[in-house]
């Protein structure tokens, strides 16, 4: 018995010692140096290339190492198999700790006194009244966002694909009523998973919805956004700016037109990073499940992808 972790291009010696000690009894191996690829019975996966699993014909089930499955799902040739993802509380509480940053950089002006550096100018600003956040996707991320800015004395607005009850959030649902869960919104923060249903859902119609002024932040991914829309919404409005930490490809090519733009930040999708130590018990747990024929934690629905 054996358990694969199939993370290309991250260096995985931690993950690896720490499953270890959590099951004595299991073999870790790195893939794709696996000593049998007959005797894995579960795989820990991460933007896996396509094919991959094939060729290991005794996978019980798979687990994602993060709380998006996209990457997987993607893949056409991915097994009939329980996919679980993380979801882990120090995950949730980077997110809502880098998104409270962002917002309070926007909210300072530190982005304009940014660019009044660069020119060697001297204007102090008064700081912007931003006073209402729109969460789009209300999941387990973007409901603790949303509670996030309910408690820092924001108005809090949230859309999703199916309706969601969550107590102090005024809640939005489905295409009718996107437009009108963003049009008041001082920010907007993205937090869809990426799906065939909200691939180039943040459109032109979507960005020209918004209010003039208004920040945009996308923690959820690239593939969501219309980039052309984006930036012609910054450059012709109503959007004041813009925050990205995620891209179609990663890394972003150095000659993007998106690096270059005066109104867009841009950090290397390091909003909410899986940390090791905190998700072992959770991939160990998953493993022992699956073992015993019990339902996974975190199951992924395949038909709704997410």
């Amino acid at each position: 018995m054996s358990i694969a972790l199939i993370i290309p291009d991250r260096k995985l010696d931690d993950l690896q010692q720490r499953l270890q000690q959590a099951l004595p009894d299991t073999a870790i191996e790195i893939w794709p140096e696996l000593e049998d690829p007959a005797a894995v019975e579960f795989a820990v996966v991460w933007k896996q290339p396509h094919g991959c699993l094939n060729g290991l014909v005794n996978l019980e089930a798979i687990q994602c190492f993060g709380a998006g499955v996209d990457s997987i799902l993607s893949d056409p040739t991915l097994p009939d198999l329980p996919v679980s993802r993380i979801v882990d509380p120090a995950l949730t509480d980077a997110m809502v700790g880098y998104l409270d940053g962002i917002v309070n950089y926007y909210r300072l002006q530190l982005d304009v006194f940014s660019r009044q550096q660069q020119q060697s100018v001297w204007r102090p600003k008064s700081p912007r009244k931003l006073s209402s956040v729109t969460v789009l996707g209300l999941g387990e991320l973007g409901g603790a966002v949303a509670e996030h800015f309910h408690k820092a004395g924001y108005q809090v607005a949230g859309w999703a694909r199916s309706g969601k009850h969550l107590q102090n959030v005024q809640c939005y649902a489905g295409d009718a009523q996107l437009q009108q869960a963003v049009a008041a919104a001082d920010v907007v923060i993205c937090l869809l998973p990426l799906t065939p249903a909200t691939e180039n859902r943040l459109n032109q119609d979507f960005f020209q919805a918004l209010k003039p002024g208004a920040i945009f932040i996308n923690v959820a991914r690239g593939a969501i956004v219309d980039e052309t829309a984006l930036l012609a919404a910054l450059e012709q409005g109503p959007l004041a700016a813009a925050c990205l930490d995620v891209f179609r490809r990663e890394p972003l090519p150095g000659n993007d037109p998106l690096w270059q733009h005066p109104a867009i930040l841009i950090t290397p999708h390091v909003s909410a990073v899986t940390n090791v130590s905190t998700v072992v018990s959770q991939i160990a747990d998953n493993y022992r499940r699956a073992q015993q024929g019990r339902p996974l934690l975190n199951p992924v629905d395949r038909l709704r992808g997410y």
